[in-house]
């Protein structure tokens, strides 16, 4: 019976204690006073409180703008975006801050949550890669301006995982043409895409995936040409395949590439023949 009434007792306590937070809340919320909306927001926000907070503060960044408790007020405006994972915002805000500030003690971390919060934005690779390249952009720009910063790892690692989804985007891209190539009568496409991607990624994994499509897709277009065309295209593919094994000749695809090769060479020496 103690333990019950002692039960009843707290949850009494503790629905008094909601329903006074709540009321001293609203109070404030309605309070015309900035410097008493500043301190409760602090509060709330230094409790983990966020959404309460943010409504006080968007009520108050205005008034304070210029003024000293602003540098604060804005970090804490920008972190509480951030930490509500409203990412756009506390993108722009941060970058806000840190043009503002430059001279802040936070201006390194404010610099850093922007960037990151760019980064967040980047979509799954099947996806349109705009808000990819602008967090690998605003990430890059990060460690430009603080090559020292004890946030550097982080950003390089947040950099190499963007660049791989950009990667990924545009292999599948070229390795789709290749797929359509027969249904779209030509392989074109997709040998430039391949060269494309080559040229764009010189450090990627799919490398090697580029020169073999680029490979195949070449053998292809030849065995889809006109007669005239053939031997000059399954040159065009033979170089290819040099291209690849100067690289690659370890790669899983080699006895596929070797395959093509050998009917590429077939090919090559029954026309001399019948020549």
């Amino acid at each position: 019976m103690f333990f019950k009434t002692m039960r009843i007792s707290i949850l009494v306590l503790f629905t008094i204690l909601l329903f006074s937070s709540c009321s001293e809340y609203q109070r404030v919320l309605k309070e015309p006073d900035a410097a008493a909306k500043y301190s409760y927001a602090e509060m709330l926000y230094n409790e983990g409180s966020y959404k309460k907070a943010l409504k006080l503060m968007e009520q108050i960044v205005p008034v304070f703008r210029g003024k000293p408790q602003a540098e604060k007020l804005m970090f804490m405006y920008a972190s509480t975006y951030y930490s509500l994972g409203d990412h756009y915002l506390s993108g722009y805000q941060f970058e806000r801050f840190v043009n503002s500030y430059p001279k802040s003690d936070s201006v390194e971390y404010a610099a850093y949550l922007s960037a990151e919060s760019y980064y967040h934005l980047s979509p799954i690779f099947s996806k349109d890669q705009t808000e990819t390249r602008k967090g690998l952009e605003k990430l890059q720009i990060f460690i430009d301006n603080f090559p020292d910063s004890e946030y550097r790892i982080e950003a390089n690692q947040k950099v190499s995982e963007l660049r791989y989804k950009l990667e990924k985007k545009d292999i599948e891209i070229a390795k789709q043409y290749l797929k359509l190539g027969e249904a779209l009568a030509t392989y074109t496409n997709a040998i430039a895409a391949f060269d494309n991607f080559i040229s764009d990624h010189p450090g990627s994994v799919f490398r090697v995936d580029a020169f073999f499509g680029r490979f195949d897709a070449a053998y292809q277009l030849a065995l889809q040409s006109v007669p005239s065309k053939i031997n000059g295209r399954l040159l065009i593919a033979k170089e290819y395949y040099t291209d690849f094994i100067k690289y690659y000749k370890e790669s899983e695809l080699m006895p596929e590439a070797e395959k093509i090769m050998a009917d590429i060479e077939t090919r090559l020496t029954n026309t001399e023949t019948s020549s």
